[in-house]
């Protein structure tokens, strides 16, 4: 950016770099590109903008080290190249940072981290220091031991949940693709770029293919799945190619680049972004007319009245989706009951819950205390 220096609009932001945006296209981390990202960031930490960055390539460095034309399909082995890879990719942090007298710290996360509300206070908390100490966290699933039982799967929805973790204001989201279109640009010359979404639905979602780069694992489905989680948490939301000049700082200054999804909401409590982006919900809570509405336009909590229908084999303590009579899903909470007992005394007065199951805890099957209304 070249003239006066630019009036930042965001105080703190999470910047996630997809594989494709650290390669530029090819099978090697292409330096220059990270190099120009760490001087925007270096300099939006000099304006005092506080940035976390996301980072995929792990693995992406592993195979340019070992010489792997392929990305092997076995799981040991993609975990054996992400091992080999975080040294080398964190080693490039460190170095082009230290260009600019600012330290790097490395945070490795899984699924596992973020369901337990223990440690995901303790992420919390950390990243918290970092920041606080000035130091760029630079964060990536932890792929050289995750399974795919406690994978999160990619690193956008990773980033949407550092960004309800650290309560950021900005989630930019690079990738390959000026943003989201119409159709697939890569097929339709007609497609038009989308610059602003209001709302995410089925019909949005069905626009948005995979990745077709071959280096990532994350298509624009799972970038609008960050997006949409993000902006419930108060940030806003823009997605936009890498290889656009200066774009972090452009977009940081509010520059309309990419495609931008508006928060939706004001900024929410630590319990309640938990509860958003920390568990993966385990089962759904099915609710009559009158027990949304109390749940969305009241206020209130959800009462085992309102409950029509149990799905899946949730524990008491564990997160469900609470969805209406047409199977949307309308807020998200921790159900005081499992869902064996949720299902023997839904359609009843709370005061018929301690006659029916011989024991109760509480009138209310999921408090709005521990609720979160989409």
């Amino acid at each position: 950016m070249t003239g006066s220096p630019p009036q930042f609009i965001h105080q703190r932001i999470v910047l996630k770099l997809g594989t494709s945006v650290l390669t530029a296209g090819s099978p090697r981390i292409n330096r220059p590109r990270l190099l120009d990202i760490v001087r925007q960031c270096a300099r939006l930490q000099a304006a005092g903008i506080e940035v976390v960055v996301v980072s995929s390539g792990a693995i992406g460095a592993g195979r340019e080290r070992l010489g792997f034309r392929q990305l092997p399909r076995a799981m040991p082995a993609k975990q054996m190249l992400a091992a080999v890879g975080q040294s080398r990719l964190l080693g490039l942090y460190e170095e082009y940072f230290a260009i600019y007298d600012i330290v790097v710290g490395q945070v490795l996360l899984t699924r596992a981290d973020l369901d337990n509300r223990s440690r995901y206070l303790n992420a919390r908390d950390t990243l918290q220091a970092l920041l606080a100490e000035r130091i760029v966290p630079i964060i990536n699933e932890n792929d050289a031991v995750a399974t795919e039982e406690i994978k999160l799967g990619d690193n956008d929805t990773l980033s949407a949940l550092v960004s309800n973790l650290v309560e950021a204001d900005l989630l930019l989201i690079l990738t390959d693709q000026p943003g989201l279109f119409t159709a697939d640009p890569r097929s339709d010359p007609g497609a038009q770029l989308i610059s602003e979404v209001a709302v995410i639905d089925d019909d949005l979602r069905a626009i948005a293919g995979g990745s077709h780069s071959g280096l990532g694992v994350g298509g624009m489905t799972t970038k609008l799945t960050a997006a949409d989680l993000a902006r419930r948490g108060g940030a806003q939301v823009v997605i936009a190619a890498g290889s656009v000049e200066d774009v972090l700082l452009r977009v940081a200054a509010g520059e309309r680049i990419g495609t931008r999804f508006a928060p939706l909401a004001g900024r929410l409590e630590s319990r309640k972004r938990w509860l958003l982006g920390g568990l993966a919900p385990t089962g759904r809570i099915w609710v009559d007319a009158g027990a949304e509405r109390a749940l969305l336009a009241n206020g209130r909590s959800l009462l085992p009245v309102g409950v029509t229908r149990v799905d899946g084999q949730f524990q008491r303590g564990d997160t469900v989706r609470i969805c209406n009579a047409a199977g949307r899903e309308v807020a998200r909470g921790l159900s005081r009951y499992g869902a064996e007992s949720l299902e023997r005394i839904m359609g009843r007065r709370s005061d018929e819950i301690e006659t029916i199951l011989g024991y109760e805890y509480g009138e209310t099957v999921v408090h709005r205390d521990d609720l979160v209304v989409l």
